[in-house]
């Protein structure tokens, strides 16, 4: 099984960002850009080593890379959620696009940015796992090519839920691998994803040493990463517990005029569809918010779709 979770920073960075794996980067790249022209080959600008990383802690984790025709890709992947997050996108984006020339340098020199960010957390307000963000007329919809210069992509993977018979395309595999590496080993991967960069990353997690201090790194951000699911889920109890608190108090003053008993049955209701709700805005998936409140998936659409 594979050892470590590529969602982690450090073991995100060291699979993706090592320049013996930028097969393994390229094929990833290219399954995002799907429709758009295949890139063939790519150069890691900023290649993982721990020293790198750790300074690297108080500005941004992201590997940057740049492809044969010039066009630089900066890539992260967020576990922790933020409010912000579009800002960041676009500062980072703009820090790379405007990095590539020196100020006296002439502007023809500009390529092409795309940035590209695997989110761990719901930012989005849709159930859109995949979006792609360019610069449009606002009234014609045109991309001009001298503007065409930006393009931002958005992975929400908690909002991918496809099954491994229902994956269809090349991302859909590599989200799967990203949410389900646990699962896997080398000798122990679905068919549907059995790609051959798919299957390298999975042998690759399944042999990647990390040294004491990356280790030490390591376990700090997966009892990071563990401490703020558990934050979460406390708040979600707590709210509960209020919800059905206030659910109780209004039930018994409706009871009053109803019956004691339908009374706090519908106070309960409604404190549990608050929570329910605020769980939601907060971007809580739909299966936690199921399995807390006891609604049904559709029960929770119904709200969503209501608030």
């Amino acid at each position: 099984m594979c050892r470590y979770n590529p969602k982690i920073d450090l073991v995100f960075r060291k699979l993706f960002g090592s320049e013996e794996n930028e097969d393994i980067l390229l094929s990833f790249i290219n399954a995002v850009l799907e429709n758009e022209t295949k890139i063939k080959d790519l150069t890691i600008k900023n290649p993982y080593n721990l020293s790198s990383y750790l300074s690297g802690k108080s500005s941004i984790l992201d590997i940057k890379a740049v492809d044969e025709n010039g066009i630089w890709y900066d890539i992260e992947m967020q576990i922790s959620e933020q409010g912000f997050y579009g800002k960041r996108a676009l500062y980072y984006w703009s820090k790379v696009y405007s990095g590539q020339i020196e100020k006296a340098s002439d502007y023809r020199e500009l390529k092409k940015t795309i940035g590209i960010h695997l989110l761990d957390f719901n930012y989005f307000d849709d159930d859109r796992y995949l979006r792609r963000i360019v610069l449009k007329d606002f009234e014609t919809e045109e991309v001009y090519e001298d503007l065409d210069y930006e393009e931002l992509y958005f992975i929400e993977m908690r909002k991918f839920k496809k099954g491994y018979e229902e994956l269809k395309t090349l991302l859909d595999r590599w989200i799967t691998f990203l949410n389900k590496a646990y699962e896997m080993s080398k000798n122990n991967m679905p068919e549907a994803i059995k790609e051959a960069e798919i299957k390298k990353a999975v042998e690759k997690l399944e042999i990647m040493y990390l040294d004491d201090q990356e280790r030490e790194v390591y376990e700090a951000e997966r009892k990071l990463r563990m401490d703020r699911n558990e934050e979460m889920r406390t708040a979600i109890e707590k709210g509960l517990e209020e919800g059905r608190k206030e659910g109780r108090e209004k039930g018994i003053k409706e009871g009053i005029k109803e019956g004691i008993k339908e009374g706090i049955k519908e106070g309960i209701k409604e404190g549990i569809e608050k929570i329910a709700i605020e769980s939601l805005k907060n971007g809580l998936d739909i299966e936690i918010i199921s399995k807390i409140t006891g609604l049904t998936k559709e029960d929770i659409l119904e709200l969503k779709n209501a608030n």
